[in-house]
């Protein structure tokens, strides 16, 4: 959130700002009035202000105000350490600029800078100081939907829980991930990350989404003004280790959740899948699927919009978008179906829900939503010391399995995020008893996993360490890890790219598909003829072609495999991609069989599927492929007397988790002769090898 009027959109359907309110009751307190209750105070933080504030009390809009506009103790104004920074305005740097021109210039050389330095600060994005960090804390769907039809006391429970939840997890925020910077960057400068007092957060709640279906939820907004706990002093919150831990966060305030709502009511939880490239949902046993559907036309339309996006993606560059751009489609979705926003009672709210969840049903919504409680078997609770420690063990070894499937190395808050998911099954009896067992888990992991970070050369004095012991010029959980299988996995597959045992094709039988028309009447460029020879003739087992969009990867594909099969037999290519989509679509591009990768090694690994001597095994967007899938292939087609052909995009070679293998073996293969890339020079398709 910047400073100045960032906060305002928080107070947009605030019923009122300045009125008293009891925190575990406003939901049911603002029942009647049109808009949703004001916010209360959170965090330990607030504990340093000047003592006209308290946790749980009321925000009002001129505290907001304060504190978020300009940095100040939002009780009496004076300031929290230094002022927020001015950033110059477009039309300051413009003048700025234009002041420094030469006096010698002619008018026209005059005008023609002025036009490039008018061109240039419009592009130039317009800085803003942060003033505080939105945490915004959503209860699964099936929570909303029995929270929207049940009674008034059952939705006070359900509400109490929610809060309850985010105490937990701001707790948690300020244990572990809430830290701050001291020192100065510099040759002789040393920055420090130290612990704070706690943070000072504004919650507020609200009732629907903007399609005004049922959705909890509450936006936590961290003020970024926190004291460091050696000194007092009012800093900024290092933001580095927010971003770090913000996943980790959610698995556990959905966990924290799901523990105190079973406390409550008694329901139990079933894991539901969300459909490719979303994870597992867990939410309410007995809660229907056709009624959380009901209550979801903002994800419904959320969704098209994506799904529209994702296949223009395609089209336009002739892959398919990494998961961290179909997240950031998701999101330009979200923005271009956001209808306005209306302010209703939830009591008009309520009498709609129940409205259109009786008629869906066939019986009367609240009676429904007790029955299904009522009918709920009591799950144990569990205390921490409940787990054998052998237990712990093992799951901390499918954690670093399973974080290892998708990236190359990690850190403790992705362990941390993983160890959650995989207890989410169990339900515990506290908080504190379920951040034990995570923390023994995710300790566990990291003795498991292969420690990157070298150790400290140097033991620090106790006045530079925290709490834990640890050394305040090393950030908290910054340690990098990976694996002994990751590393050794990748060892196979630059062996593998050097291997000249794998099946090949005549040069002249290359050059007669390269020169023979394809369905638009061309034939490949004589580079593009160079790089499949190069492909066709290297008996490597694992080969890389490399390209953009517009060099003609899939014209060039589609005569390799014209020349292989007519070495090797009709049927002798298949396939692989990352996703069911992409995988239909190389399918129609090259005319072969072609699976989902994941399906791929699934029925492989149950013994069903498996390779020939002689197949070549085209991995389509293999920047997208974990490394330990790419090496599970590449084994096998070397014990098969396969080749596996890896084909990427330059624009992924960066992908920072598993994936970032294929850009290892472009680099290796970078420093020496044979990388075979397809470049585009001024509109022209040109080859590399």
């Amino acid at each position: 959130m910047t400073a100045g009027d960032g906060y305002r959109y928080l107070l947009n359907s605030v019923v009122t700002g300045d009125d008293d309110r009891d925190a575990p009751s406003a939901l049911t307190k603002y029942y009647l009035e049109s808009g949703t209750p004001p916010g209360f105070w959170l965090g330990s933080g607030v504990l340093g202000l000047s003592g006209g504030i308290a946790a749980g009390g009321p925000v009002s809009e001129e505290q907001l105000r304060r504190l978020m506009g300009f940095g100040q103790d939002p009780d009496t104004g004076e300031q929290l350490g230094r002022p927020y920074r001015r950033f110059a305005t477009a039309a300051e740097r413009l003048e700025r600029r234009l002041e420094e021109l030469p006096g010698g210039l002619t008018g026209q050389e005059r005008d023609a800078q002025v036009s490039l330095i008018e061109a240039e600060e419009a592009l130039k994005p317009m800085g803003a100081p942060v003033a505080g960090f939105d945490l915004t804390f959503s209860v699964p769907k099936s929570v909303s939907t029995l929270w929207a039809v049940a009674d008034g006391g059952i939705q006070a429970l359900i509400a109490q829980a929610h809060h309850a939840a985010i105490q937990d997890v701001i707790a948690l925020f300020e244990r572990d991930a809430a830290m701050t910077r001291i020192g100065a960057k510099g040759p002789r400068g040393a920055v420090a990350q130290v612990e704070v007092q706690g943070v000072i957060a504004a919650a507020y709640d609200h009732y629907d989404s903007r399609a005004s279906d049922p959705q909890l939820h509450t936006h936590v907004v961290v003020a970024n003004r926190v004291q460091a706990a050696h000194d007092g002093k009012w800093r900024t919150l290092d933001s580095r280790a927010i971003h770090a831990a913000v996943t980790g966060l959610s698995e556990y305030y959905n966990a924290i959740l799901s523990d105190r709502l079973t406390a409550m009511l008694r329901v139990g939880w079933d894991a539901r899948e969300r459909g490719e490239g979303r994870s597992t949902a867990w939410e309410i046993t007995g809660v229907p699927q056709e009624l959380m559907d009901e209550f979801s036309s903002r994800t419904r339309d959320i969704e098209q919009v994506k799904d529209r996006l994702v296949t223009d993606y395609m089209t336009k560059h002739g892959r398919q978008p990494s998961p961290k751009l179909v997240w950031q489609l998701r999101q330009q979705a979200t923005l271009e179906t956001r209808p306005p926003k209306q302010h209703h009672s939830l009591s008009d709210l309520t009498a709609q829900w129940r409205g259109r969840a009786t008629e869906l049903l066939g019986e009367d919504a609240p009676t429904w939503a007790t029955m299904l409680l009522a009918g709920s078997v009591e799950e144990p609770l569990l205390r921490a010391d409940d787990i054998p420690l052998d237990d712990l063990d093992q799951v901390a070894e499918v954690v670093v399995a399973r974080v290892g499937d998708r990236r190359a190395t990690w850190k403790r808050w992705n362990l941390h995020a993983e160890a959650v998911r995989q207890t989410m099954g169990l339900r515990f009896a506290s908080a504190t008893d379920r951040d034990h067992v995570t923390q023994q888990i995710v300790d566990a992991a990291e003795r498991v996993s292969l420690r990157l970070t070298p150790q400290e050369m140097a033991s620090s004095p106790p006045t530079f360490r925290r709490a834990d012991g640890s050394s305040v010029f090393r950030p908290k959980a910054s340690t990098v890890f990976s694996s002994e299988q990751v590393l050794t996995a990748e060892d196979r597959l630059l062996a593998a790219s050097n291997d000249r045992s794998g099946p090949t094709v005549p040069l002249t039988w290359v050059e007669h598909a390269a020169r023979k028309k394809n369905r638009d009447g061309h034939v490949l460029s004589p580079d593009q003829e160079r790089v499949i020879a190069k492909i066709g003739v290297s008996a490597r087992t694992l080969d890389v072609l490399v390209g953009p969009a517009g060099t003609g990867k899939t014209t060039t594909m589609r005569a390799l495999r014209q020349a292989w099969e007519r070495r090797h037999g009709h049927g002798s290519v298949i396939g692989l991609a990352p996703s069911a989509a992409a995988a239909e679509v190389l399918a129609e591009d090259l005319g072969v069989a072609t699976e989902n990768t994941a399906k791929w090694l699934h029925e492989h690994r149950h013994g069903n599927w498996n390779l020939t001597a002689g197949q070549l095994v085209i991995i389509d967007e293999a920047s997208l492929a974990g490394t330990l899938a790419l090496d599970t292939i590449t084994t096998h087609a070397q014990e098969m007397g396969s080749k596996v052909l890896l084909v990427g995009d330059w624009a992924q070679l960066a992908a920072v988790d598993a994936g970032g293998a294929f850009g290892m073996l472009v680099r290796e293969r970078d420093d020496t002769p044979g990388a075979c890339q397809l470049v585009c020079v001024s509109g022209v398709v040109t080859g590399r090898g």
